[in-house]
């Protein structure tokens, strides 16, 4: 059995029946303590930190106790609540950290192997992925579909033991770095919609995949196509039942867009602390923050903020009191992502006037939000688009016909 197989008790972490407070003082400190400054977007010795730097540190977070706060403890978690892993966001989003490298993994593959995969497959892959191990890319979306997982077309076909793989993905994030994909394909045809839907854990070293860079907007290359050219792959892949896929991807999205990065509305509070420190350090910007719009705009976004605090903490008490959320994570995606649009174009709206005369702090905020606002612009395109999510909204929450929800 490998090291990490249980990650060893640190008797610094708070138990179970320390509560929600005591963790997130916890994690107040530690982080607080270990965060580097050139990991801190906030800092003038910041520095854009490298793959292996981002995975010594997510994994330092998890020998910390810092991750997997609700998996099994046999699969190398903690076995908390979500009242503790919210505490821990609070302070995860308060400072100006990284974002995880590995979230595909730990949002998405993790929480479906545990829902539908066999029990060999979660002893092999939950551990790893919360040690860092093994990272992850979402096989889902594709040219011809979307986000409209009723519309995709690759194709897996059972030869005895194996599975015969033949298709193609878009906007497969961190696929160039990955070494699985949790790939969703269809057993049938495309008229079959939800039907035959089967997900796989596919090894990216597996002959027949080809991954092709996307450069997106902000110069990064954190896209991809990827392709599927008579793929093999044993039944051993096989993550559920056939036609089991639709239900097990629509209840793990349903939960990813309501409770993971349970962080946002803290780090965007984080984001506009920083902002006003690096307009009032310097004097032509400070002068900027006492406009009537822009105090009117700031006003607005720390409204926002507080909202979507609340939606989130109001959902952590409906899945603890045991309701399911089901298509109101929806509603938290729809917000979270088109204010933090509206809040990057603030952003871009005042360090577009930092000149190279201006101070220090404001010239690393220019370089900061600038990039934050190019990538907001795909905010409300992945995890599903905002055209999807008031579909969803429409015809599932508010029981609206057809022909109006359209």
């Amino acid at each position: 059995m490998s090291a990490f197989m249980h990650m060893d008790k640190n008797p610094a972490i708070p138990d179970a029946a320390a509560g929600p407070a005591a963790y997130r003082q916890y994690a107040r400190d530690w982080l607080q303590a270990h965060l580097p400054a050139h990991m801190r977007s906030d800092s003038l010795d910041y520095r854009t930190p490298t793959l292996d730097e981002c995975r010594a540190w997510e994994a330092s977070m998890y020998q910390a106790g810092l991750a997997g706060m609700t998996w099994p403890r046999a699969y190398g978690g903690l076995g908390l609540s979500l009242r503790e892993h919210l505490a821990v966001n609070k302070e995860v989003g308060a400072l100006s950290m990284p974002e995880s490298v590995s979230s595909i993994g730990k949002e998405l593959a993790g929480p479906i192997i545990q829902a539908v995969g066999r029990e060999d497959q979660k002893q092999f892959f939950l551990p790893r992925i919360l040690a860092m191990e093994h990272y992850w890319c979402q096989g889902f979306s594709e040219p011809d579909a979307g986000s409209d997982l009723a519309r995709l077309r690759t194709k897996a076909t059972q030869e005895g033991e194996q599975w015969r793989i033949n298709g193609q993905k878009i906007w497969t994030s961190g696929a160039a770095k990955a070494h699985y994909c949790l790939l969703l394909t269809r057993t049938g045809t495309v008229a079959d919609k939800h039907r035959g839907l089967l997900m796989f854990a596919v090894p990216m070293d597996t002959p027949g995949i080809r991954v092709v860079p996307i450069k997106s907007i902000d110069g990064k290359d954190s896209f991809a196509e990827v392709f599927f050219d008579d793929v093999v792959v044993p039944d051993g892949a096989r993550l559920g039942e056939p036609d089991e896929g639709w239900n097990a991807a629509i209840r793990v999205l349903s939960i990813e867009r309501a409770t993971n990065r349970m962080y946002r509305a803290w780090r965007f509070e984080c984001e506009l602390r920083q902002l006003v420190a690096a307009c009032k350090s310097d004097p032509a910007l400070s002068q900027l923050l006492q406009d009537g719009h822009y105090e009117r705009r700031i006003g607005e976004v720390l409204g926002e903020i507080d909202a979507l605090k609340g939606l989130v903490e109001r959902t952590v008490d409906q899945l603890v009191a045991g309701e399911r959320i089901g298509a109101r994570g929806s509603l938290t995606k729809l917000y979270w992502s088109e204010c933090h649009q509206k809040f990057a174009e603030l952003a871009l709206s005042l360090v577009s006037h930092v000149t190279p005369r201006s101070s220090a702090l404001a010239r690393r905020a220019r370089k900061h939000f600038t990039t934050a606002y190019l990538f907001a612009r795909a905010e409300t395109i992945y995890a599903g688009t905002t055209e999807v999510q008031l579909d969803i909204i429409a015809q599932r929450i508010m029981d609206l016909p057809t022909e109006l929800a359209k």
